[in-house]
């Protein structure tokens, strides 16, 4: 859901294949199926429940549903029914003024994304909801790295199969420090795309998301997981980034 031109039948139609989803577009169902409503409050909930409906047929069956489509006020929501919800929040200019002026931001959203990167977003979102598309699953479970991967090299590569080897599925989170200073050059979509090189072989056991510049862990007693120390070669350990740096950037 999102503001027209916000990117939704893009992300749709990317994560489609990935979930073996029936992808329902609110223009298509409209030109199709609601011919007879307009675009008030009204037939605006209307819609929403209709399309609701149809997702309810596709999941009775067993199948994944996607519904795409503005659903700007909560009535609209509502109507709509229960959902995982991804919420295209990318301030693109939209051509409806009275759409806009009546969009009321959902409280909730179990996904928001703020910049337009389909396949990024719908290889997250595919695994957040265990799609099969891999041996990844969110619920099970998972090594957790936490760092910069300025660049991500092979002392890293090390430790994630450490801890692949340990746990079976490891989740690598890139801390978001681009820009900070001249240490850290690279964005997470670079770095990204290093691991996924550099790890090609473990994609299917690996989550790679974007995290806030995390500087400080705190937990509290009984908190269910452990903290460990992966010690690795000399040689691994004595890896510098910075000099994998200045390679990389001349």
């Amino acid at each position: 859901m999102g503001l027209p031109k916000a990117g939704k039948t893009t992300l749709a139609n990317t994560l489609k294949p990935l979930l073996r989803a029936v992808h329902f577009n609110a223009d298509a169902v409209r030109t199709e199926i609601n011919k007879d409503l307009g675009f008030s409050q009204a037939d605006r909930i209307e819609q929403a429940r209709r399309m609701g409906w149809l997702c309810d047929q596709v999941t009775a069956a067993g199948h994944d549903a996607i519904a795409d489509f503005v659903c700007p006020i909560p009535e609209a929501r509502a109507a709509f029914g229960s959902a995982f919800t991804v919420y295209l929040d990318t301030n693109q200019p939209t051509p409806f003024a009275d759409t806009k002026a009546m969009f009321v931001a959902p409280e909730n959203p179990n996904y928001v994304i703020k910049e337009q990167d389909a396949e990024r977003h719908a290889k997250i979102i595919a695994n957040m909801l265990g799609a099969a598309t891999s041996d990844f699953n969110w619920r099970k479970p998972t090594a957790l790295f936490l760092g910069r991967y300025q660049p991500f090299h092979d002392g890293h590569k090390a430790l994630v199969l450490e801890g692949l080897e340990r746990v079976g599925q490891a989740c690598i989170a890139v801390r978001d420090t681009e820009g900070t200073d001249e240490k850290n050059p690279f964005g997470f979509v670079g770095i990204r795309a290093r691991i996924e090189e550099v790890m090609k072989e473990h994609l299917p056991k690996l989550a790679i998301i974007s995290v806030p510049n995390i500087t400080n862990i705190f937990y509290g007693r009984d908190v269910g997981y452990a903290i460990e120390r992966i010690d690795l070669s000399e040689a691994l350990q004595a890896i510098s980034a910075t000099n994998i740096r200045k390679q990389i950037m001349g």
